[in-house]
């Protein structure tokens, strides 16, 4: 094959490649700019019932009555976990100043680790952060409603860590998902987010 038809089939399959995502795009986004996979009505919502550590229950009502984020992770997570914990404190520092707060919810993906007790000193620092733990089936369950990815990945010489979704996701005060908000995303678009949300 000469050097010119390797490049019109490189070409070719260039073209595909755009066309079956313009076709995929169009399959999922609405023409009039609809919420085509429904997430904003169905997000977060679902039988699942766990412990907070205030002594309280998670459910879906917890969503409601003001603006609330959702996080998932895990005590011995390496990194993600406390950047993304350091990056709610920061938020809660400036919605302060404007007389605002957002609940947070950090619910555990590692239930075999992550007690109540455990959540509650892993978040004690952060303002206005609430832990979630409960049985390996009730996590899932949430995983399952707020559309979660998360599994277990063994360690050399035993042991194991989490691989998990990075984004925290916003809801409003009627318990609406928003609009997450992506690992590292910056702080001001961050407020951003959270503040058009409060005033929406």
């Amino acid at each position: 094959m000469t050097r010119n038809m390797k490049r019109a089939g490189f070409a070719l399959w260039g073209a595909v490649v755009v066309a079956l995502g313009a076709l995929v795009w169009l399959q999922l986004a609405g023409p009039d700019g609809s919420d085509p996979l429904n997430l904003t009505d169905t997000l977060g919502q679902g039988d699942y019932a766990l412990t907070t550590t205030d002594g309280g229950a998670f459910t879906s009502d917890n969503l409601k009555g003001g603006a609330t984020a959702v996080f998932f992770g895990f005590t011995h997570c390496p990194e993600v976990c406390p950047t993304t914990l350091g990056d709610v404190s920061m938020w809660q520092e400036a919605l302060a100043t404007d007389g605002q707060a957002l609940n947070v919810y950090f619910v555990t993906v590692d239930p075999e680790r992550d007690t109540v007790d455990t959540l509650r000193d892993y978040v004690s620092w952060v303002p206005g952060v609430t832990g979630v733990s409960g049985t390996p089936e009730q996590v899932k369950a949430a995983e399952a409603a707020f559309r979660i990815y998360a599994r277990q990945v063994p360690l050399d010489g035993g042991g194991y860590t989490m691989d998990h979704s990075a984004s925290v996701l916003l809801f409003d005060d009627q318990g609406r998902f928003y609009e997450p908000i992506g690992y590292q995303e910056g702080i001001d678009r961050a407020l951003a987010k959270i503040r058009r949300m409060i005033a929406s």
